[in-house]
C-alpha cells in the first residue's frame, strides 16, 4: 500500500490537486491494497480520478469500461492535455488502420477505455490477455442493473471477460445506486467480497420543484416566460426525440436572444458532437434533449434542469438533475407534470421489450432459418429488421437466446424441449421486467405527486438520511418559481470567442468520434 502522504504527493504531482474530494482517497486506497471496491459518489465529485491516479501508480494496465464513446474520448483528450499520454480509447468508430496500430502497442498504455460491446470481440480479448491488466474499472456501474438486462446486455458478461485477464482488482463506480442496484453490481460481477464505499449523493445546492401543468402548451408558455427573464446554461429533458426537436424550434422562434439546439440519439454523429462541444464551450444556452445527452458532461455551471416529460424512474431523474450546479452554486431542478404524463413512459416500457406475439414470431423465424441451414448473418440492426423488432428488443432477445443455449456464436441450435423451456423462461422474464419497470415508474409518479418534502422522498430510496438546505429546499417546502431571483440561479456571462478560438473548437469537435447511445 502507498502511504497516505505519498498518495497526496502523487495527486499533486500528476493532477495538480492539493487534496482529495469526498470518497476519492478511500476508494483509491482500497484498490492500491488490491481489493475490489464499489464506490458510490455524488455527481460531479470526480469519480474518474479514482481510477486515473491508480493507473499512474500501479504496475500494469488499467481497463475502463465506459458506456458512451463520446465520454471516453472526452476523458482521453483531457488526460492527454494534462500530459497523461499513455491513454487510449478503443471504439467501433476508430479508423481501421489506427485501430490496428493501437492493437500492436496495447502494452504501451497505462489506461485503456473501451465499450462493453467492443470488449466482446475475440481479437481484442486475446490481445488484452497478453498484457498485465492490474485494474478493471466499470464506470457508470449502475448500467449493469439499469441497462444490462435489455439495453446493453454485454454489461452482464463482464465477469466472464475479467476472468480471462487473470482476475485483476475491480473498481465499480456510480453516482446513483440503490441498495438493490448495488447488490446487482456485486452479483453480476461475481465479487461477493467487494468492499463498498457508499457516500451521500444528495446535493444541497439543487432546489427541487414540481409544477402541476394542464397540458404541453402551458409547459411551453412557462418555459418562454422563464427564459425571457434569465440566460443561463440549461437542459430540457424529453422522452420523445420528436418532442425535443419540435420544442427546440418553438422556443427558438419565441426566444430569439437565446441560443437553443436539440440533441438525441437519432441525430447524425457529427451533429451530436457539434451540439455537445458548443454547449461545453458556452456557445449554446439551452439544449432540448433526450436521456442520450449528459452522461459524462463535465460542465460546472448548468443552472437549470427541466423535465418536460416524466422520467421512468427515480434513478434516471437523479442522474439527470445531478448535472446541475456542479460548481456548488444554487441551481434548479424543475419537473413540469400533468396527470396524463404517465402514459408516455408506460408506452415506452412496453416497447422496450418484445411482446409475447413478437417472441413467438422470432421463434418461428429462427426455426425456419435452422431448417434451411442458415446462420444469423448481419449486424444487430439488420437482424432486428429481419425479425421486425427494434434494435434494443433484438439485443435483449439475442442475449436471452444465448443464455438458454438456442444461439451459440451466431449458429442456431435447435432442440425441441430446450426451445419449449427457453420460450417459457424468456416469456416469464419479460413479464417480470415489465412489472419491475412499472414499479419504478410508480415510485416516480409518487414523487411527482408527493405533498411533503420532495428532497426527503427522493433520497430515502438511496440513503438513510439527507441534508436539508438552510435556504430553498423544494416546492413543497415554500419554494415557488414566482419568487425565483437571480441569486438562486446566478447569471452566466456569455463567452464571445475570437475566430481563431472558434476554428480551434470546430477542429476539436471534428476529431471527436463520440457516439452517445
Amino acid at each position: 500500500m502507498i502511504e497516505q502522504y505519498t498518495l497526496e504527493k502523487s495527486l499533486q504531482q500528476h493532477f495538480g490537486y492539493s487534496e482529495f474530494r469526498i470518497g476519492q482517497k478511500e476508494i483509491i486506497e482500497e484498490v492500491m491494497k488490491g481489493n475490489d471496491v464499489l464506490g458510490v459518489l455524488p455527481t460531479g465529485s470526480g469519480k474518474s480520478l479514482c481510477y486515473q491516479l491508480p493507473a499512474k501508480l500501479l504496475t500494469g494496465t488499467t481497463i475502463v469500461v465506459s458506456p458512451l464513446i463520446s465520454l471516453m474520448i472526452d476523458q482521453v483528450n483531457q488526460l492527454r492535455a494534462n500530459q497523461f499520454k499513455s491513454v487510449v480509447a478503443l471504439n467501433s468508430f476508430m479508423d481501421p488502420n489506427e485501430r490496428r496500430q493501437v492493437y500492436r502497442k496495447l502494452y504501451d498504455y497505462d489506461l485503456i477505455y473501451v465499450s462493453p460491446e467492443l470488449l466482446q470481440q475475440e481479437e481484442l480479448i486475446m490481445l488484452l490477455e497478453n498484457i498485465n491488466v492490474c485494474l478493471f474499472v466499470i464506470d457508470e456501474a449502475h448500467c449493469i442493473s439499469q441497462w444490462g438486462h435489455e439495453f446493453r446486455p454485454d454489461y452482464l458478461k463482464l465477469s466472464t471477460i475479467i476472468r480471462k485477464f487473470n482476475n485483476p482488482a475491480i473498481m465499480a463506480l456510480s453516482a446513483t445506486a440503490t441498495k438493490d442496484v448495488q447488490n446487482d453490481i456485486v452479483h453480476y460481477l461475481e465479487r461477493p467480497n467487494m468492499v463498498k464505499h457508499i457516500f451521500p449523493i444528495d446535493r444541497e445546492n439543487i432546489i427541487f420543484s414540481v409544477k402541476q401543468i394542464n397540458d404541453d402548451q402551458e409547459k411551453i408558455k412557462l418555459l418562454v416566460k422563464l427564459f425571457s427573464r434569465y440566460t443561463f446554461p440549461a437542459l430540457i429533458y424529453f422522452s420523445s426525440r420528436q418532442s425535443a426537436e419540435v420544442t427546440a424550434n418553438l422556443l427558438q422562434g419565441k426566444l430569439p436572444d437565446q441560443r437553443i439546439a436539440f440533441y438525441h440519439g437519432g441525430m447524425d454523429q457529427m451533429d451530436r458532437i457539434a451540439v455537445q462541444q458548443q454547449f461545453m464551450n458556452g456557445q449554446l444556452d439551452i439544449i432540448c434533449c433526450t436521456s442520450a445527452f449528459g452522461m459524462g458532461i463535465n460542465k460546472s455551471n448548468i443552472r437549470l434542469i427541466v423535465h418536460f416529460h416524466l422520467p421512468s424512474q427515480l434513478e434516471s431523474y437523479i442522474q439527470e438533475v445531478g448535472r446541475a450546479g456542479r460548481d456548488g452554486n444554487p441551481s434548479l431542478a424543475l419537473l413540469l407534470y400533468t396527470e396524463t404524463d404517465a402514459f408516455l413512459p408506460k408506452g415506452l416500457i412496453k416497447k422496450e421489450l418484445p411482446s409475447i406475439n413478437q417472441l413467438s414470431f422470432v421463434f418461428q423465424q429462427l426455426k425456419q432459418l435452422y431448417e434451411n441451414g442458415q446462420a444469423l448473418n448481419g449486424n444487430s440492426l439488420e437482424l432486428a429488421e429481419m425479425f421486425q423488432l427494434s434494435e434494443i428488443q433484438w439485443r435483449f432477445l439475442h442475449n436471452q437466446l444465448e443464455k438458454h443455449g438456442m444461439i451459440v456464436k451466431n449458429q442456431i441450435v435447435y432442440h425441441r424441449e430446450r426451445w419449449r423451456q427457453g420460450f417459457a423462461a424468456i416469456r416469464d422474464y419479460i413479464e417480470e421486467r415489465v412489472l419491475f419497470k412499472d414499479r419504478k415508474l410508480a415510485e416516480m409518479i409518487g414523487w411527482a405527486e408527493e405533498e411533503n418534502c420532495l428532497r426527503e422522498y427522493l433520497y430515502q430510496h438511496f440513503q438513510d438520511s439527507f441534508k436539508r438546505p438552510a435556504d430553498k429546499c423544494c416546492s413543497n417546502c415554500g419554494f415557488s418559481l414566482s419568487i425565483l431571483e437571480p441569486a438562486h440561479v446566478p447569471h452566466v456571462k456569455r463567452i464571445n470567442l475570437s475566430w481563431q478560438e472558434k476554428l480551434r473548437n470546430l477542429l476539436i469537435a471534428g476529431d471527436d468520434n463520440g457516439k452517445p447511445t
